[in-house]
């Protein structure tokens, strides 16, 4: 239980990547705050049901992380904030020249500025306590790029950045900021796009992940959420107490090429 003690806010965490790492913080003795833009009883009721579990305190607080203040506050009615995971994202498929502005606008504001808005609201409170650990989840994107995902592929550079900057600015304070850059995540949205790809491609399951969704991922095999969440734990304990302003790729290799 070695974060126990600590309160850990995870944005857009109510399902796949966000919820695994929640869950993996639960199990390392963190109390958590779920989010998504959602407010129904199911959210609720994950939380207590993970709190449950693994004997800790869950809770679940709703808020869009399109909008600045609502980032904030989410940050504030956490109460305190000693670990942070940008998590929360979205993605959208376009050429630069026909790509919809209002999407270019949302996915920089929920990839990349909610990140900077959180990471504002929560600082002031890790300073006073001397300790802080920031995680962000970028995406081997962060670090290369692909054709027709222009807003991702920027806001995931930005959010590496932004990794950065953050790390210096805390140097020394007892503060962490740090990117997970995954590769393909199996999630229930990728797990669902399977069935489609067999039909499109008339492959079956196995062969549609090996040669048609992990064509850049080396060693052919999706990352698992727990996977992900148990490099956010590393990153949160003593172990990572100087690892700071760098990326951990999870990407089967991707980022070798």
């Amino acid at each position: 239980m070695i974060l126990k003690g600590k309160t850990a806010v995870i944005t857009g965490s109510n399902s796949g990547i966000g919820l695994g790492v929640a869950i993996e913080l639960a199990r390392a003795g963190a109390d958590i705050v779920l989010n998504s833009f959602t407010d129904r009883p199911e959210d609720h009721a994950l939380a207590a049901r993970i709190g449950a579990e693994h004997g800790i305190t869950a809770r679940y607080i709703a808020a869009d992380m399109a909008d600045g203040a609502a980032c904030r506050a989410l940050v504030e009615r956490a109460g305190g904030c000693d670990i942070l995971v940008n998590n929360a994202g979205i993605q959208h498929v376009a050429p630069i020249d026909e790509f919809p502005v209002a999407q270019w606008d949302r996915i920089i504001a929920i990839n990349l500025s909610s990140a900077f808005h959180t990471t504002a609201a929560a600082l002031p409170g890790m300073r006073a306590r001397g300790w802080g650990r920031i995680v962000n989840i970028a995406s081997a994107h962060g670090l290369t790029a692909s054709p027709y995902k222009s807003a991702y592929i920027a806001a995931k550079h930005g959010v590496v950045g932004l990794s950065k900057t953050t790390a210096l600015e805390t140097a020394g304070q007892g503060i962490t900021c740090n990117a997970i850059c995954p590769g393909y995540v199996l999630t229930p949205l990728v797990e669902a796009q399977i069935p489609d790809q067999m039909k499109v491609h008339n492959m079956d399951r196995d062969t549609v992940i090996r040669e048609v969704m992990l064509t850049r991922q080396p060693s052919r095999q999706f990352a698992t959420v727990e996977q992900i969440g148990g490099t956010t734990v590393y990153l949160c304990s003593p172990a990572a107490d100087q690892v700071t302003g760098t990326t951990i790729s999870v990407d089967g290799g991707w980022t070798a090429l």
